[in-house]
């Protein structure tokens, strides 16, 4: 085996199979990237038996095969070799040598037929969107999956299709997230769960392109991501998601628009005060013309107002800021509408055609 690529592509390469190496695992062949001259490409791929990614890169292939090798001492002296040509040759013995300007590295390497390879799949279903829409609708809903592992539902991201319209959604029982999308085609239902840790990774890699698509096919136990010269296998989560439906069936009795940049600055203001071990919430004193905005603790208080616009009844209702702060990152409106019902029913943030749903259960200001 034996081939030339820029360092560039070769770190780019497996900086994107990394993604699927596991930190911790019993199996130490996991931490391994087979790596495969073919043609006028080089094929690297990890597998972690949850998430597996190939990634292709060109190559100046001069002598095909196939090695394995630890992914991470590969990448890292891949990352530190000069800015050159690297030469990557195997031996009869399997031992791996790495030429590039005046740097050499003699590595061991591993025959890779024990290596788990991605799994072929049987697709039943796939969907075509543009990557930008996909990093989006996975940036402004996945900061409200759990992290519980004890209720794995939840560790994931809701992914429906019916018809023409695409939901994402997420949920760790004290907050909901939802986005909507209308699909240029029309599709058969999709409702399946997909890892957290999967989305993740899907969207540090995807470039976002507006004009660039990502094939998302489906199987009964995984899903598969195509996109680039990178497919991006996973397995589903098992189970049934809860009934988001039924949460959003709430009524209100005051409506607040308020200028997001505004509304952020205070209570980010307000996280001053606070240390990770506070529980300390962020009280809002909804008024005619303003918000107003408290914050008691032990470091010290805080008294804020911000212009808002109101309608219904007046409310003072409290918040764990972190969470009105994740929602109000992920909002590119100018302005922000909320929906309340009483200081102890969940707030709403949502625009008039509902392609984005945010819901925070209040805390008890006592």
């Amino acid at each position: 085996m034996k081939f030339t690529c820029t360092k560039n592509n070769f770190n780019n390469g497996i900086n994107i199979a990394l993604k699927a190496v596991p930190g911790k695992t019993t199996m130490p062949i996991l931490e391994c990237v087979v790596i495969e001259a073919q043609g006028e490409s080089i094929k690297m791929t990890t597998n972690d038996m949850q998430l597996g990614i190939e990634t292709k890169i060109p190559a100046e292939v001069q002598e095909e095969g196939i090695i394995l090798v630890n992914a991470k001492m590969i990448a890292e002296i891949v990352r530190r070799l000069p800015d050159d040509d690297v030469n990557f040759e195997v031996d009869d013995n399997n031992n791996i040598l790495l030429f590039c300007g005046k740097s050499k590295f003699n590595i061991p390497g591993i025959n890779h037929e024990e290596f788990p390879m991605l799994p072929q799949i049987d697709i039943e279903k796939k969907i075509v969107i543009s990557q930008f829409t996909l990093k989006e609708m996975i940036r402004q809903t996945i900061f409200s999956i759990s992290d519980n592992e004890s209720n794995k539902i939840l560790t994931g991201e809701l992914f429906e299709i019916n018809g023409d319209e695409f939901k994402i959604a997420s949920l760790d029982l004290v907050r909901v997230s939802i986005r909507k999308i209308q699909l240029k085609e029309s599709y058969d239902h999709i409702k399946v769960v997909i890892p957290g840790k999967t989305l993740n990774e899907i969207s540090k890699i995807l470039t976002g392109g507006t004009e660039d698509e990502v094939i998302i096919s489906f199987s009964r136990n995984h899903v598969l991501f195509e996109f680039d010269e990178t497919v991006v296998i996973s397995r589903l989560i098992e189970g049934n998601f809860y009934n988001i439906e039924q949460m959003l069936k709430s009524s209100y009795e005051t409506k607040v628009k308020v200028n997001k940049q505004e509304f952020f600055g205070c209570i980010d203001r307000a996280t001053l005060l606070t240390r990770e071990a506070d529980k300390k919430p962020v009280i809002l004193n909804i008024r005619d013309n303003e918000i107003q905005m408290e914050m008691n603790t032990k470091i010290g208080s805080m008294d804020e107002e911000v212009n808002a616009s109101k309608e219904g009844k007046d409310l003072r209702i409290a918040f764990n800021p972190k969470y009105i702060i994740d929602v109000l990152k992920v909002i590119d409106d100018e302005d922000v509408y909320l929906y309340l019902f009483n200081s102890n029913a969940p707030c709403f943030i949502k625009n008039n055609e509902e392609s984005y749903i945010y819901l925070i259960l209040p805390v008890n200001m006592n």
